[in-house]
C-alpha cells in the first residue's frame, strides 16, 4: 500500500491555509458580517411577495426553499464552509480553463505536399497532458485568493457568486460535443441574469457544436421562466413584465460598492442619474465585447479570452455589479500566470486585494463629491475591465509572429507548472 509523500512544500501549504483560515475567523469577529439568509415570504410558495429590492427572478426563489429549513446558526457554518470548498474547486476549474484552448477557425490551412510513399509502421498519435493542479498549490492558491476583495466579500456575506462561476466556467469549459453542454449556464442565466450573456457568446461563436450549446442554455433558460411562472405566477408575471426594467432595484448604483459601468458614470458625472451616456456606453460594450470575443476564439483561437471577455463585458454593463460578483478574478489570474505574465497578474491581483473603493468617502452620499484623482480608486474593477477588453483588442489584431511566440511561451510555462505539481504529488 502507497502513501503520499509529505513533503516540507505540503507542511507549508497546510500551514499557510490554516493560518488564512484563522485570519479569516478573527477578521470576522472583529468586523462581524451576517450571512444573507433568505427567510420569510421572500421564498415562500404561498406568499410570495416581490422583495423592494430583488432583482433576481422568482426562479431564484424556488431553487433556495430548501436554505430555510435549517436553523440560522447552522445555515451561516454551512454558508462558509462551502464558500472555502467552492473557492478550492473555483482553484482547480480555473486551471482547467486557462490551459483549454482551441485553434483558430478561420486561419488559412497550406496544401499539402505528397510525400513518396515508404513501408513503415503506423504512428499513434500521443495524447497531450492537460495541466492539473496537485492538491499542494490548490491549498496555497486558495489561502491567498481568500483575501482577494470579492472572494473575501463572498465568503463573509454568505453570497452564491463562486458556486454560480463554478458552474459556468465548468459547463463552458466541457468539450463541444458533450452531452447536455448549456444546460447549466441556462439554469445559472436563471438565477442571476447577468450570466445570459454567455449564450450570445455561445451562439456567437462560429462553430456549430457551440451554437448546440448556446441553443441548449437557450432552452433550460425558458425552462426555469415556466417553472417559475407555473409555481409562482403572479411574481412571474410582475417580474418579467415590470421589474425585470427597473435597473435601481438591486439597490443605489451610485455607491462605491457597485463597480459597473452605471455605478462609475454616476459618481464621475456626480449624479444618482447617469442618464442617456450610461445606456449608450453600455450598448457600444455589449456588442464590442461580444464582437471581440467571437475574433479572440475564431481568428486567434483564444477561447479563454472569448470567455473573460464575456464575462468582463457582463460584469461591466449589468446596471448593479456589487463588488462581491467579480469572483471572474479568480480565472483570470490563472489565465495570466499559465501566460507566464507574473508583472500582470500581480497587478491585477494587487487591484482585487487593496479594497480601494472602501478607502475613499463612501457615506451619506460623499460618493457623488468625490474629486478627479479619487475616482479611479472609487471604480477600480470598472476600470480595469474596460483595460483588460482594449488589451484584448490589441492581442487580436497583434500580427501572427508575436501571437504565435506568445502561445509558445505559455505552453512551455503550462509544462513547467504540470513537471513541478507531479513531483510535488509524488506517490512511493
Amino acid at each position: 500500500m502507497t502513501y503520499p509523500t509529505v513533503t516540507v512544500r505540503s507542511l507549508l501549504a497546510v500551514g499557510a491555509l490554516a493560518l488564512s483560515l484563522t485570519a479569516l475567523a478573527v477578521f470576522a469577529a472583529l468586523c462581524p458580517a451576517a450571512p444573507f439568509v433568505p427567510t420569510g415570504p421572500t421564498v415562500s410558495f404561498t406568499e410570495y411577495v416581490q422583495p423592494a429590492s430583488a432583482a433576481s427572478p422568482p426562479f431564484a426563489a424556488i431553487l433556495f426553499v430548501p436554505v430555510t429549513w435549517l436553523p440560522v446558526a447552522t445555515l451561516k457554518a454551512v454558508v462558509v464552509v462551502g464558500n472555502v470548498l467552492l473557492l478550492a474547486l473555483l482553484v482547480r476549474l480555473s486551471w482547467r480553463f486557462a490551459a483549454h484552448r482551441h485553434a483558430p477557425t478561420h486561419v488559412p490551412t497550406p496544401a499539402p505536399v505528397p510525400t513518396p510513399v515508404r513501408f513503415s509502421l503506423p504512428s499513434v498519435p500521443v495524447p497531450v497532458p492537460v495541466p492539473v493542479l496537485s492538491w499542494v498549490p490548490v491549498l496555497l492558491c486558495v489561502a491567498v485568493a481568500l483575501w482577494l476583495e470579492p472572494v473575501l466579500r463572498t465568503v463573509l456575506f454568505g453570497e452564491i457568486g463562486l458556486a454560480l462561476t463554478c458552474v459556468v466556467l465548468w459547463d463552458l469549459t466541457r468539450p463541444d460535443h458533450a452531452l447536455g453542454k448549456g444546460f447549466a449556464l441556462g439554469v445559472v442565466a436563471g438565477v442571476e441574469l447577468a450570466p445570459a450573456l454567455f449564450i450570445a457568446y455561445l451562439l456567437l461563436a462560429g462553430r456549430p457544436d457551440a451554437v448546440r450549446a448556446g441553443l441548449t442554455a437557450l432552452g433550460s433558460l425558458i425552462g426555469t421562466m415556466l417553472l417559475g411562472a407555473l409555481v409562482l405566477p403572479g411574481a412571474s408575471l410582475d417580474f418579467w413584465t415590470l421589474r425585470v426594467f427597473e435597473t435601481g432595484r438591486a439597490g443605489e448604483g451610485w455607491t462605491t460598492d457597485n463597480q459597473s459601468l452605471q455605478g462609475l458614470f454616476a459618481r464621475a458625472l456626480h449624479t444618482t442619474e447617469p442618464g442617456v451616456g450610461w445606456a449608450v456606453a453600455c450598448v457600444v460594450i455589449t456588442f464590442a465585447g461580444l464582437w471581440l470575443a467571437r475574433r479572440a476564439v475564431v481568428r486567434k483561437g483564444l477561447e479563454t479570452w472569448g470567455i473573460l471577455v464575456t464575462a468582463l463585458t457582463a460584469l461591466l454593463v449589468s446596471p448593479v455589479s456589487w463588488s462581491h460578483h467579480w469572483v471572474w478574478c479568480v480565472p483570470l489570474l490563472a489565465v495570466l500566470l499559465a501566460e507566464g505574465r507574473w508583472r500582470t497578474a500581480a497587478a491585477v491581483a494587487l487591484v482585487f486585494a487593496a479594497r480601494t473603493f472602501r478607502l475613499v468617502p463612501h457615506e451619506g452620499g460623499e460618493e457623488l463629491r468625490l474629486p478627479w484623482w479619487q475616482q479611479p480608486l472609487a471604480s477600480p474593477y470598472a476600470l480595469l475591465g474596460l483595460a483588460l477588453i482594449a488589451y484584448v483588442a490589441y492581442r487580436c489584431h497583434a500580427p501572427r509572429t508575436r501571437t504565435a511566440t506568445r502561445r509558445r511561451r505559455a505552453t512551455a510555462v503550462a509544462g513547467q507548472l504540470s513537471a513541478s505539481n507531479s513531483s510535488a504529488s509524488t506517490i512511493r
